[in-house]
């Protein structure tokens, strides 16, 4: 029987907030810049907040990646770890973690989820023109398949382009769809099917188990494997027993061991799934396990220890069974909830209903005037961090990349990103949040476009460069000043 009945806690006053299951024992100190200096940074670093310094950030909601809290239990851990180059009991103990919550009693370790990508898809894409179904894209998967000459065919529902939604599963695959593809396609040609626990680049937006069996059906029907990202699983078990009726009583350990099982391998990031760094492949099947063994040692280190120090491996172990715990789990979906709601109530257009990872702003509705040729996800994202010092992450076309022609690809949707760590922020930084965008929603006009002026081939969202398209900034600071005098 699970607990979660015991996380609905309700206060006399009324008062709908979230609470934190935990207490903060060490603690980082922040900085808050003026506003001129949050200007000089964002020219400085090409109106991109991925080359962004951490001096001029005030909160990072950049990203969950490797910035989760760690626990008091994993730190403890990192103190006795084995140090050796093969055969780590460090290892041992991962391996074990990863048999006993995941239910894969094959591990490879990578050094982070995309060099996992990397292995999976150098194992697998034989020949030009592979296609891999998956019910969205993320940005390092696409650049992986693509660099060894496959295709992604994405595959969701309507609903899930629907912004403003109550639908609970907008991150469920087109099953319908996904058949027509292999029918087409040929089953030859197709490696895999890949799903996202959750689909990031969507707003975090979660897919049933039920859907997940429809989708493990038509597998089986043609002879298929199912990849299965599994960086994101805890948050999206915690939402299967939130949403899905026939999982309301059970346990994080029951929803997660029914997910992992329904598919065939299952890969992660360890900066998402169990806060700590590192990554890693696993599967039940022997001959899985040896089509991507030698690709470990090639490019991430020996099998036991793949790239990453033996002390976060430790910390990846004991990350991994608190994954089974849900008060570890509920405080960032509860946290992305109450900015979600809040923000929503206040008239800012917001991805509903509240996903994982963080809160995702609809740019394209509050940045109407902007034209999709000038990046509003982008310039949203700059002119957030230019008003609060928050830094979020553009999920948009900058995240994409243009076709084999040159040719600019524009994102199906355009959001600013404001992750939220697992136990890392304040609920009075979240309302600093909520205040700081309320105010830039009430004058987006002032916000304007922004155009690419160093671009790099790949992954252009991380290193490239950008300027405003004319002196809005400046007008968003001079209006900043004029409502909220000197203060920062």
């Amino acid at each position: 029987m699970s607990n979660n009945k015991t996380l609905k806690i309700k206060f006399y006053g009324g008062e709908d907030i979230p609470l934190e299951l935990h207490k903060v024992r060490v603690v980082q100190k922040l900085n808050l810049v003026p506003v001129e200096r949050r200007l000089e940074a964002l020219h400085e670093g090409g109106f991109n907040t991925f080359r962004l310094t951490t001096n001029d950030v005030f909160l990072d909601m950049l990203t969950d990646s490797g910035t989760n809290a760690m626990s008091d239990m994993q730190v403890a851990a990192m103190m006795h770890a084995d140090d050796a180059y093969a055969g780590s009991q460090s290892f041992a103990r991962l391996q074990k973690a990863v048999e006993d919550v995941l239910k894969k009693k094959y591990l490879l370790p990578a050094h982070q989820g995309r060099a996992a990508e990397n292995v999976i898809a150098r194992a697998y894409i034989s020949k030009k023109g592979d296609l891999i179904p998956t019910n969205y894209h993320f940005t390092t998967f696409l650049a992986h398949i693509t660099q060894y000459g496959g295709r992604l065919v994405e595959l969701l529902y309507d609903e899930a382009f629907n912004l403003s939604s109550t639908h609970p599963f907008k991150g469920n695959m087109n099953v319908e769809g996904l058949e027509q593809v292999i029918r087409e396609t040929g089953a030859e040609n197709i490696p895999f099917i890949r799903m996202e626990a959750s689909t990031n680049l969507i707003g975090g937006q979660p897919f049933s188990v039920q859907n997940l069996r429809e989708v493990r059906r038509v597998a089986d029907r043609y002879g298929l494997n199912i990849v299965l990202d599994a960086s994101l699983l805890g948050e999206n078990a915690y939402l299967v027993i939130q949403r899905e009726p026939e999982f309301r009583n059970a346990s994080m350990e029951d929803v997660i061991a029914t997910m992992t099982g329904l598919s065939d391998i299952v890969y992660f990031s360890a900066r998402k799934l169990s806060s700590s760094r590192g990554g890693g492949i696993c599967t039940n099947d022997l001959a899985t396990y040896r089509k991507m063994e030698a690709l470990i040692p090639l490019f991430e280190g020996f099998l036991t220890y793949g790239g990453i120090s033996v002390r976060e491996i430790e910390a990846m172990a004991v990350g991994m069974y608190e994954t089974l715990d849900e008060t570890m789990i509920c405080q960032s979906p509860q946290y992305i909830a109450y900015l979600v709601n809040t923000l929503t109530a206040c008239g800012v257009p917001m991805v509903t209903p509240p996903g994982v990872l963080g809160a995702h702003v609809d740019a394209m509705r509050l940045c109407a005037h902007i034209p999709q040729t000038q990046y509003p996800a982008g310039a949203l994202a700059a002119a957030f961090f230019l008003v609060s010092g928050v830094r979020g992450m553009e999920r948009g076309s900058v995240s994409n990349q243009r076709d084999e022609e040159g040719n600019e690809t524009y994102a199906d949707m355009e959001l600013l990103r404001l992750a939220v760590p697992r136990r890392v922020f304040t609920l009075s930084q979240i309302k600093y949040v909520i205040d700081r965008m309320t105010w830039l929603h009430e004058n987006r006009h002032l916000i304007g476009g922004l155009r690419f002026v160093y671009e790099p081939p790949v992954l252009r969202f991380f290193m490239g460069g950008l300027e405003p398209v004319s002196d809005w900034p400046q007008r968003l600071v001079a209006k900043f000043r004029e409502d909220f005098g000197d203060s920062l």
